[in-house]
């Protein structure tokens, strides 16, 4: 029995010394091992989303703009968050965007209101116009960003226009960068726009130089009484006389009409008693269209029609009906022919144009690649600073030049980037849409002539 018993205590102690690790008598305590260097603070989570904010003219006259502009914030958007957003260095990692877009009606007191709502209630980052805009309207808005310190990227062209309306304020636009196209002032010497091609006057110059056998020169100028006519008008008459044309009647502003106006009988009998061969016009789409369907009527044929603002876009064009739209010329910011340029990805010009046809059934809209290009421009920016702090990333616009959809972007000491200008027709196509805008004159390579100019217009 005792020998049983011997047996069993053994065992449980051989037991308790496997389960227990066979644990061996702790060492003597030694000196404390030195403290090694403290793990690198993990960085700040940060925003789950980048916004910006767009205040647009989705309707209303200017809504033309504002149609192929958001689609091409947007398709940006869309591409840079294919590659998962932009990469923040404070955070180390990447950060997906958003876009809100609002409406403003075309009205220049809701567009600055709309811009405050954005920043105040939507909490967006940045302030982005969707492509070429109205000096007056981003002039309300600028204000507005201003205050605020936020930066903003817009288009009001002309330059000229714009310049008048910055030089009226005490406050400098210091956050404010403008990417746009000048009537007939010239670059900086030595600046990299100081070449042909950089203003509206010399790309329209070109054709009508070709023509002027043909033509007298007798201009007819007509323009709406708005901040952005009024400064054509006048800029444009000054550089149209000094090239050797006659403007008719423009010291007395006799074309620089109310845009409340509906019946130009009088004066369109003027430009007929003047035998004026040219009209040349700054108005929106629908204003100019009412003008041109009157000149139908009352037999006013000039042979070249130059139609700044009203002729840019596909649906303004076709607003106005029949065969009116063919052989009016406007100014060629941008087409999916450009050479040399490059959107996210593998966006090329003729591919994103590719999206806009497969989802309008329209034909090439300019807004569109213009406002692509002012993404790239603030995304290049906020990735250049690593942050979403508006001061740095101020400061990084300062520094940007890139190439974009829309070729070169550099800003000068005034927060001004200009922008080549070619020489566009509405033409008749055998493609769905009927009416195309190729390109018909260029001073630059990257942005060739694909078409002939019709000339005369037939009627």
């Amino acid at each position: 029995m005792k020998k049983f018993l011997l047996i069993t205590v053994v065992a449980v102690v051989m037991l308790g010394l496997v389960f227990s690790g066979c644990a061996k008598p702790a060492p003597a305590p030694g000196p404390a091992p030195a403290p090694g260097p403290a793990p690198a603070p993990a960085p700040p989570a940060g925003p789950k989303e980048i916004l910006i904010g767009s205040s647009a003219s989705v309707t209303g006259m200017f809504a033309g703009f504002a149609e192929g502009g958001v689609f091409g914030l947007r398709a940006a958007v869309e591409d840079i968050n294919k590659q998962g957003g932009l990469y923040l260095e404070e955070y180390g990692r990447k950060v997906p965007v958003k876009l809100i877009v609002v409406d403003n009606e075309s009205d220049t007191l809701k567009a600055g209101t709309l811009v405050e709502d954005l920043i105040l209630h939507d909490n967006v980052n940045f302030i982005v116009d969707p492509g070429i805009g109205m000096p007056h309207l981003c002039a309300t808005e600028t204000l507005v960003t201003e205050r605020y310190k936020m930066p903003y990227i817009c288009g009001p062209a002309p330059v000229e226009s714009w310049e008048s309306l910055r030089g009226a304020v005490e406050t400098p636009w210091d956050h404010t960068w403008t990417i746009q196209f000048a009537v007939a002032e010239p670059a900086e010497p030595g600046s990299f726009w100081d070449k042909p091609g950089y203003t509206m006057m010399g790309a329209m110059l070109g054709p009508l130089k070709t023509h002027a056998d043909e033509m007298n020169n007798r201009v007819a100028a007509f323009a709406s009484d708005d901040p952005d006519g009024r400064g054509w008008y006048v800029s444009f008459s000054a550089a149209a006389e000094k090239e050797g044309f006659d403007v008719y009647g423009n010291e007395k502003e006799i074309g620089l009409v109310p845009i409340d106006i509906t019946d130009f009988a009088s004066l369109i009998k003027e430009w007929k008693e003047y035998d004026c061969d040219i009209l040349w016009v700054n108005a929106p789409a629908f204003f100019f269209g009412i003008l041109w369907r009157q000149c139908k009527v009352e037999g006013f044929q000039p042979k070249i029609v130059l139609a700044t603002k009203a002729a840019l876009f596909y649906t303004d064009v076709k607003a106005w009906g029949g065969d009116l739209p063919n052989g009016i010329c406007n100014e060629m910011f941008w087409h999916p022919s450009i050479k040399d340029s490059q959107g996210i990805g593998d966006t090329t010009p003729m591919s994103f144009h590719e999206r806009w046809v497969e989802a309008t059934g329209q034909s090439v809209h300019q807004n569109s690649g213009f406002a692509y290009a002012y993404m790239q421009v603030l995304f290049d920016a906020i990735e250049r600073a690593g942050t979403i702090d508006n001061e740095k990333v101020n400061m990084a616009l300062r520094d940007t030049d890139m190439i974009t959809l829309y070729q070169r972007v550099l800003f000068n000491d005034k927060n001004i980037c200009r922008v080549p200008v070619g020489f566009g027709q509405w033409q008749k196509s055998d493609k769905p849409y009927v009416w195309d805008n190729p390109i018909i004159y260029s001073d630059h390579e990257f942005m060739p002539a694909s078409a002939e100019m019709i000339f005369p217009i037939p009627y």
